[in-house]
């Protein structure tokens, strides 16, 4: 309010304001620029890196794409983070999951959401160094605490019983909590025995998730292939 004091002065003079909307016009920027650090602060926090807008993602890329596109965009008011609803984006390397879902964790840091975004072997390797220093239940807060967790790449490396049983952990409190993740991964939910240490697990886990969720199949070929392949203009 302070920096914009004298131009709203001069503006309210020229246009002959009351002392009642002055003070509102002051206090309109003084809450505005709340929100944007807020909101910078969200981001910073997240460890998104990349802010990335629903309107850069090609729906026509390939029908899988077209036929998620409505329920792909009916979660951009973010309904499922006050519900609780976890998302699941399956599909091969290279169709698009990760930057599905830093599209959506950047609209929840727009909405001044509490968001983090992580790798699942990244997570992991955290919460097992963890139990060396004995800062385990610290950790486990760091990842069950924010609004949405993003956990990307699930299925990329097979997990061991100690790794699965600490993404048990994270999920199981998550659900209890009514907390939303957003999972990506390349394997289907009929084979995450074989990355989950067994099925006992996976069952577990999966059936945590797919309680109240929103999945999507992505489809077609690999965008970083197509890219690298296509000739420079």
């Amino acid at each position: 309010m302070s920096q914009q004091l004298e131009k709203t002065l001069a503006e309210a003079a020229t246009r002959n304001l009351s002392l009642s909307a002055t003070l509102e016009a002051l206090a309109d920027l003084e809450l505005e620029a709340r929100r944007q650090r807020a909101i910078e602060r969200r981001f910073r926090l997240s460890r998104l890196q990349t802010q990335l807008s629903i309107d850069s993602f090609d729906f026509h890329h390939h029908k899988s794409r077209l036929q998620i596109k409505n329920r792909v965009l009916g979660l951009l008011d973010l309904d499922f983070l006050h519900k609780g609803t976890n998302v699941v984006i399956i599909g091969n390397p290279g169709t698009g999951k990760t930057y599905l879902a830093k599209i959506l964790a950047w609209q929840a840091c727009r909405a001044n959401q509490r968001v983090l975004f992580t790798t699942a072997m990244d997570m992991l390797n955290h919460l097992l160094a963890s139990q060396v220093d004995h800062s385990l239940i610290r950790k486990l807060r760091f990842y069950t605490s924010p609004t949405l967790l993003v956990c990307d790449e699930l299925g990329y490396l097979s997990l061991d019983q100690q790794t699965s049983n600490l993404f048990y952990q994270v999920i199981s409190t998550r659900h209890r909590e009514k907390k939303s993740i957003l999972i990506t991964t390349n394997t289907a939910f009929s084979d995450w025995g074989n990355i989950l240490y067994n099925t006992t697990i996976a069952t577990a886990i999966a059936d945590r998730l797919v309680e109240n969720s929103e999945i999507f199949l992505l489809g077609g070929d690999s965008l970083r292939k197509a890219k690298k392949s296509s000739p420079a203009s």
